[in-house]
């Protein structure tokens, strides 16, 4: 079968003190992909994945799962004939039933019988633990069932409604990379809603950046991340440093001197507007005869990594993320280098 697992064009949906929670959205997800609908609380995630799910009403555009139409003008398919498996944010187990009947309790009572809750439990590395009730579980363990439950029918799609955001930092990365691993063995497309950076970027093949209902920017994470397609994805997606700038020649003059910029278009003309750039593009490093210009602040060890807060001239402060620890301290005078290109974005009439 070929074509996109999910293809959604032009959806509109809301509520009625509030219509345009959706305003337009296209999505499409490809067979066997993850994709991360990332976005900020009450950006419209929630309702775009309702929407594919049947849970609520599309009130324009169209939405397909395997090239079947499921809804559109006139047409509503309702959930359960749809073919999705949802996993919720808290995994909303049976607390009454043991993990075996929690994986199978869509299933046939054949395919109960049979072997498939016993391979979708190896497949989230918890073979042996059918006879356990969820309250003997882990929380990770219990998103681990959920995801066992959500694959057990083989469905079209998995929707991932924030299942980790529950969990501790620690526990959370553990989970994500065995969920993710879990999807890919079983070869199942899916979508994940989060408003974690770090989870959209590490966990998803492409990613779709949704702000106040209308979806931003589309792409791998790593353009997501480095070609962002405004300074507001820049600023959501990780750490930016963002200078006042002049560009002219390719070359955009900032506080910290003459930056790089990719993309830029060559003109001899001075324009106005941003630089761009990422806290692991500066390096502080001591210069005496920096003095005036730029001051260590503060500086942070992070184990893998440091992180050295300059201020600049007029107050500005940028961050410094290095490898290195650099043998400076507060209040010393520092030059600050930049590696690789800035991101250049005009001033805006």
């Amino acid at each position: 079968m070929t074509g996109p697992a999910l293809s959604v064009r032009g959806l509109r949906a809301g509520f009625p003190d509030h219509p345009d929670v959706l305003a337009g959205i296209d999505l499409e997800v490809p067979r066997g992909g993850l994709v991360a609908v990332l976005g900020a609380s009450g950006g419209g995630k929630t309702t775009l994945l309702r929407v594919v799910a049947g849970f609520h009403p599309a009130a324009a555009g169209t939405v397909e799962l395997g090239g079947r139409p499921v809804a559109g003008p006139g047409l509503h398919v309702p959930p359960e004939r749809r073919r999705i498996g949802l996993v919720p944010q808290e995994g909303a187990l049976f607390p009454h039933l043991t993990v075996a009947d929690n994986v199978g309790f869509g299933l046939s009572r054949r395919e109960r019988r049979g072997s498939r809750v016993a391979e979708m439990l190896e497949l989230v590395g918890l073979a042996g633990f059918e006879e356990r009730r969820p309250g003997e579980l882990s929380g990770g363990q219990q998103q681990r069932v959920a995801v066992a439950r959500a694959l057990a029918a083989a469905p079209e799609l998995v929707l991932l409604d924030e299942p980790f955001s529950a969990l501790d930092a620690g526990l959370r990365s553990e989970v994500r990379d065995q969920v993710r691993e879990a999807l890919r063995a079983a070869g199942a497309s899916a979508v994940l809603v989060t408003h974690d950076q770090q989870e959209a970027l590490g966990c998803a093949d492409l990613v779709a950046v949704l702000r106040d209902g209308r979806m931003v920017q589309p792409g791998t994470p790593q353009q997501i991340y480095r070609e962002p397609a405004d300074l507001g994805v820049a600023r959501f997606v990780g750490e930016a440093v963002v200078l006042p700038g002049s560009l002219r020649n390719g070359c955009a003059r900032t506080p910290i001197g003459m930056v790089p910029v990719a993309s830029a278009n060559g003109s001899g003309a001075d324009e106005s507007g941003s630089v761009l750039l990422r806290p692991e593009q500066l390096r502080a490093s001591a210069d005496p005869h920096a003095a005036g210009s730029a001051t260590v602040r503060e500086i942070v060890f992070h184990g893998a990594d440091t992180t050295v807060v300059v201020e600049l001239g007029d107050g500005l402060r940028v961050r410094c993320r290095q490898p290195d620890v650099p043998d400076v301290r507060p209040g010393d005078p520092v030059a600050v280098t930049v590696h690789g290109q800035a991101r250049w974005f005009p001033e805006t009439r």
